[in-house]
């Protein structure tokens, strides 16, 4: 395994504390989190979940893929001390987390060195003054491009339609052909407190699925 050195942190946008946690989420913090906290480079396949929110998605990937290395990428503290609850009850050995920006990550990995990606329900920053924020922007894509392998997935769910427009619009831009787009889930796909939220609401989600060149 090779050590991860991450550079000065990025300018982050977004919220990264919520509601007071109870006390068993923050024993769980300091308990757990140093456990699970990346610092070298896992050996082997790599999968990256960008966002993983309360972590579903991520901790049942996990298990159902043991001979997969995972990192998921999180910044907001309630939902990774929603994780680590998940972590404590069941543990994933083939699971670490990054706790910052995900530009810094991007900025550590070597090149090609992720077999996967996922990006499910990201914030969706609805005004027009911040779709600059929004992660598909050449920013970041070019940044996972760099990371990923050819061939590699990036495997994506929405419910926001103006962001699914501007996937489209950017992402083939960057490096990226689209290999899957459907309303139905792409195979392996777990439900996430966000989906659920979106369906309660009305909205619609979206997957797609495109391909590193």
């Amino acid at each position: 395994m090779s050590e991860i050195s991450t550079p000065e942190r990025s300018n982050f946008y977004g919220r990264i504390h919520g509601k007071t946690m109870r006390p068993q989420q923050k024993s769980d913090l300091a308990e757990f989190l140093p456990r699970y906290e990346l610092g070298d480079l896992p050996a082997g396949e790599i999968w990256l979940e960008i966002g993983f929110g309360g972590g579903e998605h991520l901790h049942h990937l996990a298990g159902e893929n043991p001979q997969i290395q995972f990192i998921g990428c999180e910044v907001f503290v309630n939902g990774i001390a929603m994780l680590l609850g998940k972590l404590r009850v069941a543990p994933r050995d083939n699971l670490k987390l990054f706790t910052r920006d995900v530009r810094d990550l991007f900025a550590a990995l070597p090149d090609g060195a992720l077999g996967r990606a996922y990006v499910n329900y990201p914030d969706p920053w609805p005004k027009a003054r911040h779709h600059r924020r929004r992660f598909v922007t050449p920013d970041y894509l070019a940044a996972l491009h760099r990371v990923m392998k050819p061939g590699a997935e990036l495997r994506m769910a929405s419910d926001i339609p103006d962001y699914i427009r501007q996937t489209h619009e950017e992402v083939p831009g960057q490096g990226f052909k689209l290999t899957y787009e459907s309303g139905e889930p792409y195979p392996g796909w777990t439900r996430t407190r966000y989906e659920a939220k979106a369906v309660r609401e009305g909205r619609v989600p979206h997957y797609m699925i495109w391909e590193r060149v």
